[in-house]
């Protein structure tokens, strides 16, 4: 969702919401990696029934990632998806199902926002392209060092949008990746798996919405389901809230500011592409062996828990005396709804209302204020109160000026604070290097660090240097005459107390704000009434559309904003009356026809050659709505991509009539590519639906027929056979050509459809009967310093509530300080960040693990088992705490990297056999409480000090 620092609010308000993720990772022993067993009880010691996938939030990392090198092409990309995917199903581990979203066909008022991320996703990728050449030939041009450049087509990611052939053959890529996991991972067995493809129409996390909302409203639905849903989005935590399930958690990367990025023309780390000095690449490592490598780690993972989130809210949103009776339940969905008017994907946010200044907390107290006034809640099941809204606007409305005023002060201050900041930088000289210099414990190499000689002369010498810098002649940023002389001083750019800044022609701290606002945005008077009320007509028709979109579904495929800027609080006046009402049986968009809508003519390559022609023939009937440059309004912000894109609005009839002269000359394969499809289920031979589904392809029978509940954990819908589905004993071809193909498959697919509903069906938002309520995990609202026990408080941290706590020592912090400072950051970046703990100096201790901390394990010998594991008593640093060890061990491994050829078995047998049968998979516990309570193993196999393995 367009809040951009929505979930930094959230995380820093609710702290006890984000829960980190324990993730194993597979082992090696005598260089064969042992992959991850995902049939045992989750790490995290909590069972998830469902996991959801929003793929467009892997799809683009995995394609052009800003942390690390490229893949080189379209076949190391499908393997990194599903790498990535491998990943997120290890730490999650459903039992039930697995749902894959792509995203389809948007609604005309997302359109608007992908065809503004398009465009400027094209500019600036040839404003990126330009600046690299003409930088290139400046380094070059004073001899400077670069390495060749790879001649490799630009990836361009506007190809990730449905329609495309990128996205058909990843469709393609999806079924196989999926038939191959459940023929050959046990943790897959009895997983019931969705693909919901890019021709499915709408967008990915509200396909799994739908998913969700059609199957609560079935009689067979378990109510206490556990759902996990992956994106990265903002929206998706709204959405979560909005289902109403008691046990509903997301899973995301963890965001880690200023994380390095490779130049893109040296590829070093530690500058960007304006900084590089075409250096040659230093060493990394004795033998360079980290050249490939970017300073950081491994991107981890974070649970929010939408269960303690609604804690939070119950105990901020509880109101007293209020003239109705207090529903928890109805309170969050009128949170959710106030939370669009500061952002959304569809609505440009209010100009009074900024995340950044707390427009959330503000919007909680005046509705807190308000409530016993409106008499009831501002939303039902998805419907707005427009006469409850109209007082909230109409209050905030009153102090929008003191908040513009405010935001300018503030501004001002944070101006004063950085000039002050960069005088002092310039009052200090800088200390020359030298045996004097402070140097960092544990940065650079212990060796170097040598014994001071000769103090005296290197005193000297740095008053002398010191002396040097403080002269005007010596100073580097001195200008001299023609003969030499010193002339003036000249301070950097950077340096200078005055920074250009964008001219803001609105001054919205200043009388007369509205007037300036709608001349200069919509170019109308402000006493023009008739226009304003109109564009507030707009915005909250469009504030209906979303919420109706988040707890009904999509209300209508045509409605769009049609306006650039959003209108005032203030002027939200006597809008009870308005109509809300949205034209109904509206269809989507085709594919081929939203990449029309949505695309420049720079990336019209992706489209038939006569549907290009209509984007830069200037004869074209639409040739205006695909301009060369367009203006980038900043709107008061500093950086280009806040600012915004004022494209024209694409007029839908001007578009099907352009476009039904040129739908005849499609060919057969883009007239598939441009039909709307549906969803795929896809279940292994062990799974109860499997011999059902069978049956069907054997009948051949072609009316749809009803997917019974109980072979299928409660799941209901519709199955139709496939036109080309995946068949026991059929070979599924593998469509990456460094990949096996499935000689002997046994999984089975066939297309499924969610339950249908009348049209004015109204999904009921609330807790459904039968729901547990989640055991509580913050501090009662009675408990002040201690607990009813005379304890202290602690905070539940992770899933499990009897979870032991551990008490270190100081010795223990200590230790801490010495190895977790690297885990926590960049390497290096820890005062202790390189020194071992003491003991570690010996030069007889080769190898000594440190609280779970990842090591450059020697390799074992053949002797070794994988499965032993020192049985001794356990120390105090390696009792069950918050964080498992999430850095050790290799990357995911893939089937046909870990599997043998042959798929005779039921699993292929591996390089070895333990206790437990085929790569020691163990019986899986039936009883989930069973399952949590077994303790998990560690990644590798702790050295004990009696000697019984040979580490060396």
């Amino acid at each position: 969702m367009g809040v951009p620092a929505f979930f930094r609010w959230l995380s820093r308000k609710y702290p006890s919401i984000i829960v980190a993720c324990a993730e194993e990772k597979p082992k090696e022993c005598n260089g064969i990696k042992i992959p991850v067993d995902t049939s045992k009880p989750n790490p995290n010691e909590v069972e998830f029934d469902n996991l959801y996938l929003d793929m467009n939030g892997i799809i683009h990392p995995c394609t052009h990632p800003e942390d690390k090198p490229a893949p080189k092409n379209e076949d190391e990309m499908m393997v990194a998806i599903f790498e990535y995917i491998d990943r997120l199903f290890n730490i999650v581990r459903p039992r039930r199902l697995l749902y894959m979203a792509i995203d389809g066909v948007a609604p005309r008022a997302k359109m608007n926002q992908q065809r503004s991320r398009r465009f400027r996703a094209s500019k600036e990728g040839v404003e990126t392209t330009e600046e690299k050449q003409r930088i290139r030939e400046e380094i070059l041009g004073r001899g400077g060092y670069l390495p060749p450049e790879e001649i490799k087509e630009r990836f361009d990611s506007n190809c990730i949008t449905p329609g495309t052939e990128f996205m058909d053959n990843l469709a393609k890529c999806l079924r196989y990746y999926v038939a191959d996991r459940l023929n050959n991972d046990p943790g897959w067995k009895n997983v019931t798996v969705i693909l919901s493809d890019a021709s499915a129409p709408g967008e990915g996390e509200h396909k799994i919405m739908d998913y969700i909302r059609r199957q609560r409203a079935q009689p067979n639905h378990d109510p206490n389901t556990h759902h996990c849903l992956c994106g990265a989005d903002a929206d998706l935590i709204m959405l979560g809230l909005a289902t109403h399930e008691p046990n509903f958690t997301i899973i995301r990367e963890e965001f880690k500011p200023n994380k390095p990025k490779p130049c893109g023309l040296c590829s070093q780390f530690g500058h960007e592409i304006k900084d590089c000095q075409g250096l040659p690449k230093e060493k990394q490592g004795e033998h360079d062996q980290f050249a490939d490598s970017p300073p950081g780690l491994e991107q981890e993972f974070i649970f929010i828990r939408l269960c303690v989130l609604k804690e939070y809210l119950e105990k901020e949103l509880t109101m007293a005396s209020l003239p109705f009776t207090f529903d928890v339940e109805r309170s969050i969905d009128d949170w959710v709804f106030m939370c669009f008017f500061v952002g959304n994907d569809f609505l440009p946010h209010l100009p009074s209302l900024e995340i950044r200044e707390g427009a959330i907390d503000r919007l909680v107290n005046i509705y807190k204020n308000v409530v016993h006034k409106t008499g009831g809640y501002l939303t039902e099941n998805g419907f707005v109160n427009l006469q409850r809204v109209q007082m909230i606007m109409l209050a905030v409305g009153e102090v929008e000026d003191s908040i513009f005023k405010k935001r300018k002060d503030d501004e001002e201050n944070f101006k004063r604070r950085q000039k002050e900041r960069k005088r002092m930088k310039r009052g200090q000289h800088s200390m020359a290097g030298g045996q004097f210099t402070p140097q960092p414990l544990g940065r650079g190499n212990r060796s170097n660090h040598q014994p001071i000689s000769n103090p005296r002369q290197v005193a000297f010498e740095m008053r002398m240097q010191d002396r040097q810098n403080t002269t005007p002649s010596s100073s580097p940023n001195t200008s001299s005459t023609s003969d030499g002389t010193p002339g003036g001083t000249k301070r950097k750019a950077e340096d200078s107390d005055s920074e250009p800044e964008p001219e803001d022609n609105i001054r919205l701290w200043e009388a007369g704000w509205k007037q300036r606002y709608y001349k200069n945005k919509f170019d109308v008077d402000v006493s023009d009434a008739k226009f304003r009320r109109r564009v507030v007509q707009s915005y909250v028709e469009g504030l209906c559309w979303v919420l109706q979109y988040y707890y009904q579904g999509c209300a209508s495929w045509k409605w769009y904003y049609p306006f650039h800027y959003a209108p005032f609080a203030s002027d939200f006046e006597a809008i009870a009356d308005m109509p809300s009402d949205f034209e109904k049986g509206t269809q989507p968009f085709r594919p081929l026809e939203q990449l029309m809508g949505v695309f420049p003519a720079a990336s019209g390559n992706f489209l038939p050659t006569s549907w290009r022609k209509l984007m830069t023939d200037p004869e074209s009937s639409i040739i205006d709505f695909y301009p060369e440059d367009f203006a980038i309004d900043l709107n008061g912000k500093k950086f280009a991509w806040q600012g915004v894109a004022l494209l024209p609005f694409v007029d839908e009839r001007r578009l099907r009539a352009a476009l039904a002269e040129v739908y005849p000359d499609l060919t057969s394969e883009e007239i598939r590519r441009n039909s709307l499809g549906g969803d795929v289920i896809f279940v292994g031979k062990h799974h109860k639906l499997h011999d059902f589904i069978h049956e069907l392809y054997k009948t051949g029978g072609k009316e749809p027929v009803e997917m019974p509940p109980e072979l299928c954990h409660g799941i209901q819908g519709e199955l139709t056979l496939n036109e080309n589905p995946v068949l026991p004993d059929k070979t599924v071809l593998s469509p990456v050509p460094v990949l096996r193909d499935l000689d002997q498959n046994s999984a089975i697919s066939i297309n499924f459809k969610d339950p249908q509903f009348q049209d004015g069906f109204i999904f009921k938002s609330v807790m459904l009967s039968g729901a547990k309520k989640p055991s509580p995990v913050l501090k009662p609202g009675d408990w002040e310093k201690t607990n009813n026990d005379g304890r202290p408080w602690r905070p539940q941290l992770g899933f499990n509530r009897d979870r032991r706590q551990v008490h270190l020592d100081q010795s223990a912090f200590r230790t801490l300080g010495h190895t977790m400072s690297r885990d926590r950051g960049q390497s290096g970046s820890g005062v202790y960040s390189n020194i071992g703990p003491p003991g570690a100096y010996s030069r007889g201790n080769s190898y000594r693990p440190l609280l779970n901390r990842p090591q450059q394990i020697p390799k074992l010998l053949s002797n070794i088992r994988p499965q032993e594991s020192w049985q001794g008593p356990t120390p105090l640093f390696q009792q069950p705490v918050q964080r498992y060890d999430r850095n050790s061990g290799a990357t995911p491994l893939l089937a046909w990297n870990r599997m043998p050829h042959s798929q005779g078995p039921q699993y292929p047998q591996n390089h070895y056999q333990g206790p437990g049968g085929p790569m020691n998979y163990q019986q899986r516990p039936s009883d989930r409480r069973e399952r949590g309570r077994q303790g998990y193993g560690r990644p590798y196999p702790l050295p004990p000090s009696s000697g019984r393995y040979n580490w060396n």
